[in-house]
């Protein structure tokens, strides 16, 4: 299946023999309890996920395969980025990369969807204030599908920033219009950024600047949260954003700037989709660098000749037209 063990396992063996494994501090943590989920999850969805869980696998949502005991290794996976959230905030660590599986996103709080079995970040940012009190929080989203699950989760809440940066029309084909902005009191703290099949490197840049940037500034959260999907790379089989790992460096590098200017350095991303066996260590590994602020030696292999399939500069500018109009529209 695309949605295999395979990428996330060759992504930590690149983090170990690059040496970068040597300075990084590892953790594990304790699955999430049923009364945890329950604050952002339905209880017949739960209940009808751990029946099939248990009797052997199935399909609680839309396109969500899951085998036997999944619903126990998804309250881990949930519960990885429940202690990062909480471990980065209390200044526990600089900050995190949550390398979990399933993937959270796309999850609903009465239905799985898209490989997510539990909206892990939700979960987390609850989970720390129970803990902790009121948090202003916010999710930069940019795998390249839709984070609707997240969106779903805070879309009439205003202590929650949800920003999600995806190709247009990919999955859900449905939604992630940029009209999409919340509801009640949640109005103008959802943001999405739908950018064009085969916008490549330069579409995400003029997207962090233009969008993500002003958008986090205005609204100054206390930690920030990345939906780390790695799926805009050029060789993924799921869509066709024709991005490479020094996209990822780059993103990575502007939202930890980001955290530190606005939240004392409270950033961490968990891991969403990416599904290129062969290419998702590369961009995986280029994201934990820069949160590390460590370069080892390892060179991607397929930088060059991605740099020379980037789109052409006609179709860069138009992208860049919609994004500014779209600044434009919200003040930026």
């Amino acid at each position: 299946h695309a949605e295999s063990p395979e990428t996330k396992r060759r992504l930590k063996n690149l983090v170990e023999v690059s040496g970068l494994g040597d300075r990084l501090s590892w953790r594990k943590a304790q699955p999430l309890e049923r009364a945890e989920m329950e604050r952002i999850h339905l209880p017949a969805y739960l209940d009808a996920f751990k029946r099939l869980s248990d009797a052997g696998g199935g399909n609680a949502g839309h396109y969500s395969p899951f085998g036997q005991g999944s619903f126990e290794i998804a309250a881990l996976s949930a519960g990885l980025v429940r202690q990062a959230v909480s471990d980065v905030f209390h200044r526990r660590v600089d900050n995190a990369y949550v390398l979990s599986r399933p993937p959270g996103h796309h999850c609903l709080p009465d239905a799985s969807m898209g490989f997510c079995l539990l909206a892990n970040i939700p979960l987390a940012l609850e989970a720390l204030r129970a803990e902790a009190g009121p948090v202003r929080a916010a999710v930069v989203d940019w795998d390249v599908h839709h984070g609707n699950g997240t969106e779903a989760c805070f879309y009439d809440r205003d202590d929650t920033l949800t920003i999600s940066l995806h190709q247009e029309h990919c999955f859900p084909p449905d939604q992630g219009q940029a009209e999409a902005r919340g509801r009640g009191k949640g109005t103008g703290f959802n943001l999405n950024i739908p950018l064009l099949p085969g916008g490549g490197h330069q579409a995400y840049m003029d997207a962090f600047d233009l969008l993500v940037t002003p958008a986090l500034r205005a609204f100054r959260p206390e930690i920030i949260v990345v939906a780390s999907g790695l799926d805009a790379n050029a060789f993924d089989p799921l869509a066709r954003m024709q991005c490479h790992s020094e996209t990822f460096r780059a993103m990575a590098a502007r939202i930890k700037a980001l955290a530190a200017e606005l939240c004392g350095g409270r950033l961490l991303a968990a891991h969403e989709g990416g599904y290129s066996e062969g290419y998702v260590p590369f961009c995986g590994l280029a994201v934990i660098e820069e949160f590390a602020g460590h370069r080892t030696p390892v060179q991607d292999p397929f930088l060059g000749i991605l740099g020379e399939q980037q789109p052409a500069a006609d179709f860069i500018a138009f992208q860049r037209q919609r994004l500014e109009a779209q600044a434009k529209s919200l003040g930026f």
